[in-house]
């Protein structure tokens, strides 16, 4: 208790202002003032007395004297006058006698005293004081003395006032003698004489009693004074200790202080004093800073007035910047006017502003909508996005329930579980259904959280709801499309699969049939490389919708690659009952279709693989029923077959052919044989067309018709093309270092070389890499490959003609030819199709054929090439028609470079070659 009533005292005395704590010293100065004035006014009444004192016995003593001269002349010659002068000077005596008797006695009135006083001349400001002293200090030292000396003479006043009388009768009744005369003059005389020592003892004593009462009063006052003193420097000792004890308190709190402190000249505007904490935060020792601008410590233009603060930003002397907010109080300091200013540092506060305002601007621009609800449900605020889902204003839902604004799907109010309380959850996730202002409803996805006390009470709910219709609509197109073909709408593989493996499974269980269609279209590649892909698109559209409207309740399509289609027909008896179905399938599919404006006709072949005669599971199923419909596609086409065993095989064959030829690349199985091409009117051998071989390990050499069509399906043709292109080049390099004469080597790409968007680089730099004229290489392209190329043809085609290199169309007149693409520069030859020259020259299709391709060639600049020459007839009418060059048997076998090398040096003794050029009478 005594600790807590020292701590208030401290306290109180710190709330006191500076006057207040002087008081008790200034109170101290005024008393040792008063006592110095009241002892110099004691001093002062002493002096006054003692003068009035000795006026007062210089009067007496006046009176007395002139009243014995008044006397003695009286007694000398009777006049009346000398009486009444002597009885006017006893009168004064007789007054002094009274009043000293009177205030000795101290039943005299002052008034009376004071004016019997006047009356005799006495000093007035010295009859307080002699008042004072005969009625309080008759008895001290020396003033009992003088008045004994007084009243000693007071029976030879009486006697001067007998002989008065006495003499007054004397001369009243005639003169009388001189020898009484004598007597009474003589007896006046003595008793002058007895008096005068007694007045001037008189006088001796009031003035040592003035000097006692004087050195006593100085006593008295130095006494005093020391008292005051001491008691004053007791007081001085004590405020100033107290002031001591405010002022290291004050420095104490000064620098402990939590904020930062500068003391700042008004005036200059420089540094005073700092607290320690200041000088922490600028980075400078405390005995630094004074003398220092404080406006050198903020950064320039950075302080700016919000509301009674200063916003500004503190540097220290790393650079470091901190923000505080200032109090400017002001001061003064002596004479000296200054400035206190208080920092805070509002880093954190800035922080925390900057978060909760992005949190508000989160919360305001969510695309979510965010309901804080009370303890109680009841709706305090909502963000933006509320209004912008539900069309109700902040005011209309406000108090109310947040049960009223959502309710579960079935229309039930939310289950408890969705207000996490007390220790449980903190938060319940669900879907719900909501309510627009216009009295419409949408599906939302509601979460609700509790945000508790310390004490976990629960003080708010926070709900973030979001309209899911248009992610529901998203969610089940995602859903169909995660099993549905994107383009037709049908199954897609995965989903068909699925299907077919519940349709299994319920088969197995039931004892039925199921069957499994695989539908490919013809020619369906042809559509695309005539036409365009987007037109392909669209066919296969019309073909899902044609494939689905033949199917029965419980069937099902899908689609699971490029043209090809699978059905399941469920609830069959037999597999052989699917055969109807695929019947149906094929007139619908053969019926033409108008796609954009062009009437397109197309078949399909089908195979059928039916559970549980062709396989036990899905996998099998479609691998058996992909396998009949590889047989249907190469019996005849626009048929079905249902599965066999031996249609596995096949299909097994097919497999091995993959691996077989990656092996070939990998292990170096690949050759190249060529095959000359002579000019027909001299019959020397121009150039040779290079052509690849598979020299298998197991089936011996494999010409191109019996893997190219695999390696185009499997994605392995272009490196094929690479490995040939390469070979031939080499080959070039080969003849050209053994200085075999200079003709053209022709190679035959594929259209996927040809596409590639490489394929220029990397013949550039093959022709870099052998040292290769560009001109002694030729590449042969077909009709088709260029129409599949579409609008890359042309770039291509005038790269490789800026390259050098020259391009034959192969195969010309067999496809859909598009006469522009013999305009291009590249194009420097046409090769005349076999099947045109097999004919000649009997047939007269064809000879009109050939001479219409020679005369067109020819008008356009064009080299000719005719294939398949294998007759002597076939070469004169192609000679005289004006082709220019010939291939086939005739003339000679594709050979290996060797026979060709020994060919054309023929000077050279190599062995005999296995050659045979045109006839010997025309060699």
């Amino acid at each position: 208790m005594a600790r807590k009533n020292s701590v208030v005292h401290f306290a109180d005395s710190l709330r006191q202002p500076l006057w207040r704590r002087l008081l008790p010293l200034v109170w101290g100065f005024a008393a040792v003032v008063v006592l110095v004035l009241a002892l110099a006014g004691a001093a002062f009444q002493v002096q006054l007395t003692l003068a009035g004192f000795l006026n007062a016995e210089s009067l007496w003593s006046k009176a007395q004297k002139q009243a014995v001269i008044d006397l003695d002349a009286y007694a000398a010659r009777g006049n009346a006058a000398d009486l009444a002068a002597f009885r006017h000077e006893l009168a004064v005596i007789e007054v002094d006698r009274w009043a000293r008797e009177a205030i000795i006695a101290g039943q005299a009135d002052d008034d009376r005293v004071r004016a019997a006083l006047a009356r005799s001349s006495m000093v007035p400001d010295a009859v307080s004081g002699m008042s004072f002293t005969l009625r309080h200090l008759s008895q001290a030292p020396y003033i009992t003395a003088a008045i004994e000396m007084w009243r000693s003479t007071d029976p030879m006043i009486d006697e001067f006032k007998d002989m008065s009388t006495t003499l007054q009768r004397a001369y009243a009744v005639g003169q009388p003698t001189a020898a009484f005369i004598t007597a009474q003059r003589a007896r006046i005389a003595q008793l002058n004489r007895d008096i005068a020592p007694r007045s001037s003892r008189f006088a001796y004593e009031v003035v040592n009693g003035a000097v006692l009462l004087a050195r006593l009063l100085f006593v008295a006052v130095l006494l005093g004074l020391l008292g005051v003193a001491a008691l004053w420097l007791g007081m001085a000792r004590r405020v100033l200790h107290r002031i001591r004890g405010s002022e290291a308190r004050y420095r104490l709190l000064f620098d402990s202080a939590a904020v930062a402190i500068a003391m700042v000249d008004e005036a200059s505007g420089s540094i005073l004093e700092t607290n320690q904490l200041m000088a922490a935060w600028v980075g400078r020792p405390p005995e630094e800073l004074p003398g220092t601008p404080f406006d050198a410590l903020l950064q320039p233009e950075s302080s700016q007035c919000v509301g009674p603060s200063l916003l500004a930003t503190l540097v220290a002397s790393d650079g470091g910047q901190r923000p505080v907010e200032m109090q400017v109080s002001h001061a003064v300091w002596g004479y000296r006017r200054v400035r206190q200013i208080i920092m805070r540092d509002i880093s954190e506060r800035l922080a925390l502003e900057h978060e909760r305002r992005v949190a508000a601007e989160a919360l305001a621009g969510i695309a979510e909508g965010v309901v804080i609800a009370d303890a109680k449900h009841r709706v305090v605020s909502v963000n933006a996005a509320h209004g912008e889902i539900t069309g109700f204003a902040s005011a209309d839902v406000r108090g109310h329930s947040l049960d009223e604004l959502h309710r579960l799907p079935d229309g039930a109010a939310l289950p408890e579980a969705a207000w996490p309380g007390g220790f449980g959850p903190q938060h319940w996730s669900g879907q719900v259904v909501g309510r627009r202002a216009d009295g419409s409803t949408y599906p939302a996805q509601l979460s609700i959280s509790a945000i508790r006390s310390a004490q976990h009470e629960v003080l708010h709910y926070v709900a973030v709801f979001s309209d899911i219709r248009d992610e529901q609509t998203r969610r089940q197109r995602l859903e169909h499309l995660a099993m549905h073909d994107p383009l037709t709408g049908l199954y897609n593989r995965a989903e068909f699969e699925r299907r077919c493996e519940e349709a299994l499974t319920a088969a197995a269980r039931n004892g039925g049939a199921v069957a499994v269609l695989f539908v490919d279209l013809d020619a369906f590649k042809m559509v695309n490389d005539s036409y365009s892909h987007a037109v392909g698109d669209r066919l296969l559209q019309r073909v899902a919708e044609r494939i689905g409207r033949e199917l029965g309740k419980g069937d099902l399509a899908g689609r699971i690659g490029g043209d090809e289609f699978t059905v399941l027909l469920d609830h069959l008896a037999l597999r052989e009952d699917a055969g109807m179905v695929a019947q149906r399938l094929l007139a619908s599919l053969a019926e033409p279709v108008m796609v954009d404006d062009c009437e397109l006709t197309l078949s399909a072949s089908i195979g059928i693989a039916g559970y549980p005669l062709d396989g036990g599971d899905v996998p099998t199923l479609i691998a058996n029923a992909d396998a009949a419909m590889y047989v249907a596609k190469n019996a005849e086409r626009n048929t079905f077959r249902y599965y066999t065993p031996v249609m596995q095989a096949h299909a097994r064959q097919r497999l091995l052919l993959v691996s077989q030829l990656r092996r070939a690349l990998a292990e170096g199985e690949f050759h190249l044989v060529f095959q000359p091409s002579v000019d027909l009117r001299s019959g020397r051998v121009v150039a040779v067309e290079a052509l690849l071989r598979w020299q298998h390990p197991e089936r011996g050499e494999l010409p191109p018709t019996e893997f190219i069509p695999a390696a185009e399906s499997l994605g392995l043709i272009r490196y094929i093309d690479e490995w040939v292109l390469n070979a031939a080049c080499r080959q070039i390099c080969v003849w050209q270092e053994a200085d075999v004469p200079a003709i053209r080597v022709a190679v035959n790409l594929s259209g996927r070389a040809f596409g590639h968007p490489g394929f220029i680089a990397n013949l550039k730099q093959v022709l870099q890499q052998y040292a290769i004229e560009p001109g002694r290489l030729a590449l042969e392209i077909t009709e088709g490959t260029m129409l599949r190329m579409g609008d890359e043809t042309e770039r291509t085609m005038k790269a490789l003609h800026a390259l050098g290199v020259e391009v034959a169309i192969d195969d010309f007149g067999t496809g859909y030819a598009s006469m522009a693409y013999l305009k291009l520069p590249s194009v420097t030859t046409l090769k005349i199709d076999r099947s045109f020259v097999t004919g000649l020259p009997q047939e007269d299709n064809d000879v009109a054929i050939a001479q219409t391709i020679l005369a067109m060639a020819h008008s356009l600049g064009l080299r000719t090439i005719a294939e398949g020459i294998e007759t002597e007839e076939q070469h004169e009418f192609l000679c005289r028609a004006g082709c220019d060059e010939g291939q086939g048997y005739l003339y000679s076998r594709p050979q290996p470079a060797a026979a060709i090398e020994c060919l054309l040096t023929p000077q050279v003794r190599r062995g005999t070659p296995h050659l045979r050029l045109v006839p010997h009478k025309r060699a």
